[in-house]
């Protein structure tokens, strides 16, 4: 299953890669905190390894960790403005609850 961008988030991705050096990869993947158990990360990466899964999306190249991947399967990300807030919608058929904040989820 993929990862997908929509055109916005793939936008805003490009514009952000484009200002800190052209970096070839997005990293996304899923970490164990928070009050639902898990919160997503995104952060900008020089090379793939070998426990990468490497999607690509409206030109962008994306790494997932394969442990990640288990939880991102099916992810489409979109990218937001709402008055001063913005910032990365993960749209993940896998999450059965968030919490409060929205910062965190449970699958």
């Amino acid at each position: 299953m993929q990862i997908t961008l929509t055109e916005r988030a793939a936008s805003h991705i490009r514009e952000f890669l484009s200002a800190e050096g052209n970096s070839p990869y997005l990293r996304l993947g899923v970490k164990t905190t928070g009050c639902s158990g898990y919160m997503y990360t995104v952060a900008i990466a020089e090379e793939e390894n070998e426990y990468d899964q490497r999607f690509e999306s409206k030109g962008i190249n994306l790494l997932v960790d394969k442990e990640s991947l288990k939880y991102l399967k099916g992810t489409e990300i979109d990218f937001s403005k709402e008055g001063l807030n913005e910032g990365f919608r993960f749209n993940n058929p896998n999450v059965s609850a968030t919490c409060g904040c929205g910062e965190s989820f449970s699958i």
